[in-house]
C-alpha cells in the first residue's frame, strides 16, 4: 500500500470513527504547518461543545509495538508544540501490545476495520473485535512458516541466551536471510533485545502464545491404530522398534506431557515418526482404524519438531515447547495438559 493510499484510508479511518457523534464539528486538514518543515500525516481541527481540540495524527503501514512506539514518540514531540491537542496513532491493523503502548502514551489510535481508543475532553470511544483484513497475513505466515519455525524453537528451548545471527541459523538449519528475517518480525513486535554480541528472546511467552494461536498439528501426516497393549507398554515397544530400525522418532501430546508432569492421565499414545511407519506395523502389531482408536502416529511437515527433544524414561520425548503447541489445540483436555507443561515446565526454563 502506498503512502498516498495509505493516508486517504487513515483519514477515512478517523472520519468514520467520528463522524457518529452529534456534538463533535470535525474540520479536516485545519492546522498550519510546523515549525522546520516537520509536520503530522494528517491534522484536524474538532469543536467539542465550545471547545477547539487539534488532532495530531502520525500514519504508518506496520501496527506492530515498534512503530506503535515511534508513532507516539514522533506525536510527543508534536504535542510540545500544540499543547491543546490530542495524538491519534493509525495504522492498517494494530496489536494489542501497539495498542496498549498508546494507552500508557495517553495516546489514541485506530485501525482501518474501526477498531479505536480515542479519549480527550467529553469524548471517549472504544471499539474493539471488529475483524481485521489488514491483518499482517503475509508477515504472520512468514514467521510461523516451517522453517521459520526451527528459529522459533530453537529461540524457545535456549531461552535468554544471546544469539549471533550466524550461529542462530547454523543451529536452526536455516539460511542466514531467513535467521535476519525472523529477528526483524520479532524486533517489531519488541519481542528481542540487541546487545553487543548479538540479540535474546526477551518475551517468550508473547512468542509461544502467538504460535500457538496459528499452529495447527493437523499440518502432520496422522495415522491413527489401535493397539491391544496399555499405552505405557506400547510406547515402550515403539521406543524399542525405532531403535531397532534406526529410525527417528519421538512423544508427543499426551504421551509427552506425561514425561514431563507425571500428573497427566490419558488413554492414547501421540508420537512422531520420522519417515518409517510402513515398516514399524508389522513389528508393532497395530491396526489402522477410522473411529476408537488409541495411538496418533504423525509423519512431521517438517524435521525441526525433534529439536530439543531428550530421553527420559529410556524414550525420547520432543520438547515441552513441542508438546505444548501439539497439545494446546488438541480436542478434550488438551488445552489443560498444554497448561501443567506451561506453568510447570516451561515457565521455569525461562525466568
Amino acid at each position: 500500500m502506498n503512502i498516498d493510499n495509505i493516508e486517504e484510508k487513515a483519514k477515512a479511518a478517523l472520519v468514520d470513527c467520528l463522524r457518529e457523534i452529534p456534538f463533535l464539528d470535525l474540520d479536516l486538514d485545519s492546522i498550519s504547518p510546523l515549525p522546520n518543515a516537520f509536520r503530522p500525516d494528517l491534522s484536524a481541527r474538532l469543536e467539542v461543545q465550545g471547545r477547539s481540540v487539534y488532532l495530531i495524527v502520525e500514519v504508518k503501514n506496520n501496527g506492530q509495538p515498534r512503530y506503535s512506539r515511534q508513532a507516539a514518540n514522533q506525536i510527543l514531540r508534536y504535542l510540545g508544540d500544540f499543547p491543546d491537542s490530542y495524538g491519534i496513532f493509525i495504522a492498517p491493523y494494530i496489536s494489542r501490545n501497539a495498542a496498549q503502548i498508546c494507552r500508557e502514551a495517553n495516546i489514541g489510535y485506530i485501525d482501518f476495520a474501526g477498531n479505536c481508543h480515542l479519549a480527550f475532553l467529553q469524548v471517549y470511544i472504544h471499539r474493539e473485535g471488529f475483524p481485521n483484513r489488514y491483518m499482517e497475513k503475509r508477515a504472520l505466515q512468514s514467521l510461523y512458516a516451517p522453517k521459520a519455525e526451527r528459529i522459533l524453537r530453537v529461540l524457545l528451548v535456549s531461552g535468554s541466551r544471546q544469539w549471533k545471527i550466524q550461529d542462530l541459523a547454523t543451529v536452526a538449519d536455516v539460511s542466514l536471510g531467513l535467521a535476519s528475517n525472523v529477528k526483524k518480525l520479532l524486533t517489531d513486535r519488541e519481542w528481542v533485545d540487541a546487545h553487543p554480541i548479538g540479540f535474546s528472546l526477551t518475551q517468550p511467552l508473547e512468542l509461544l502464545k502467538e504460535w500457538s494461536d496459528n499452529y495447527n498439528y493437523r499440518r502432520n501426516q496422522i495415522a491413527e491404530y489401535y493397539t491391544m497393549l496399555s499405552v505405557s507398554d506400547f510406547e515402550y515397544r515403539l521406543g524399542e522398534a525405532c531403535t531397532r530400525q534406526n529410525i527417528r522418532y519421538g512423544l508427543t501430546g499426551f504421551s509427552g506431557a506425561a514425561r514431563f508432569a507425571p500428573m497427566v492421565r490419558y488413554q492414547r499414545v501421540m508420537a512422531y515418526i520420522q519417515d518409517g511407519i510402513d515398516r514399524l506395523k508389522p513389528e508393532l502389531e497395530i491396526k489402522p482404524v477410522t473411529s476408537g482408536a488409541n495411538v496418533m502416529l504423525m509423519t512431521p511437515y517438517d524435521e525441526g519438531v525433534f529439536y530439543g527433544s531428550k530421553d527420559v524414561d529410556d524414550l525420547q520425548v520432543v520438547s515441552p515447547i513441542q508438546v505444548y503447541l501439539d497439545l494446546i489445540g488438541y480436542r478434550g483436555r488438551g488445552v489443560e495438559a498444554a497448561e501443567a507443561i506451561l506453568d510447570g515446565v516451561i515457565n521455569k526454563s525461562w525466568y
